[in-house]
């Protein structure tokens, strides 16, 4: 499985890379006017603390100095890797000159959709016959 997924709101949008290698998965998360990549985030299924009938995750996570895509790279990783059971790695870069705080909070409700969305896409390719 391979695709690619975008957010499709007024500004501020967030795409995606996702590839299958094995039983695990690759994401590349971009954005802005200079795409890079700023961290990577590795997540691997665990059962919960509080709940060992429920899967959570537990993330590693890289970035480089003075960038803060690691909380978008992170929280990607451990939702995706909880919500399907799967080791994931996510790379990200995101980046617009000169934004303000209201911003920041699109570009952040801008990649939970977008992992929303991949989550939602692998799903539903499981489910297929």
């Amino acid at each position: 499985m391979e695709f690619e997924v975008k957010t499709e709101e007024n500004s501020y949008n967030i795409e995606a890379y996702v590839k299958e290698i094995g039983q695990d998965l690759l994401v590349a998360l971009w954005g802005g006017e200079r795409p890079h990549i700023g961290a990577v985030a590795m997540a691997q299924p665990r059962p919960s603390l509080r709940d060992s009938n429920l899967t959570s995750s537990t993330a590693s996570v890289f970035c480089y100095p003075g960038h803060k895509d690691d909380i978008v790279a992170k929280e990607a990783a451990l939702k995706i890797s909880s919500a399907l059971n799967r080791n994931v790695t996510v790379t990200a870069g995101i980046h617009w000159d000169n934004i303000d705080e209201a911003a920041i909070s699109r570009v952040i409700g801008n990649s939970r959709r977008l992992i929303t969305m991949i989550i939602e896409r692998i799903a539903a390719e499981k489910d297929k016959p």
